[in-house]
């Protein structure tokens, strides 16, 4: 009976000191709220002033939306390469969901967008270039707007990559 017990009455002390040792070394809790990992609290935030400080008008989300694009470059009626698109949309804080909610109708947008980029050539060439992503951006973020409304501050283009075929 005894040789049955001392295993189990083992494993329950072996348990028991290890809770303890947890419990008695845990940290003491800290206030997450005015803890600063980049240094003490006590020296100020000279970075940014008062005049630099956002609003809650200002904060911003960036919502990504779940699959990418895939558009044709088209030249003499064939296929001549395939651009695929990650993007994401710039909206006022809290709004999210109404992202997500309208999502269907804003990536039939885009795509109509970047389909017409496309036809006039802004996916050939230097398709990079920081101008012609400028215009693609503008076009893109006055869709959204057009589709979800003003809480549309902008579109970040996340992922891009052209496929010669």
């Amino acid at each position: 009976m005894i040789k049955k017990l001392l295993p189990i009455l083992l494993i329950l002390i072996g348990a028991g000191a290890g809770i303890g040792a947890g419990v008695m070394l845990k940290p003491a809790p800290t206030d997450m709220a005015n803890h600063n990992p980049c240094g003490d609290m006590s020296e100020p935030d000279t970075h940014m002033t008062e005049e630099e400080d956002p609003t809650e008008s200002e904060i911003r989300e960036y919502v990504e939306l779940n699959n990418q694009f895939v558009i044709p470059v088209v030249s003499d009626d064939l296929v001549e390469s395939l651009v695929v698109m990650s993007l994401g949309i710039e909206v006022d804080a809290g709004q999210t969901e109404v992202i997500y909610m309208r999502e269907p109708k804003l990536r039939d947008a885009l795509l109509q967008v970047m389909f017409d980029h496309a036809n006039i050539g802004g996916f050939q060439g230097r398709f990079t270039d920081g101008n012609n992503l400028d215009v693609l951006r503008a076009s893109l973020t006055e869709a959204a707007q057009n589709v979800i409304g003003k809480i549309v501050t902008g579109v970040v283009i996340t992922d891009i990559a052209r496929q010669d075929v």
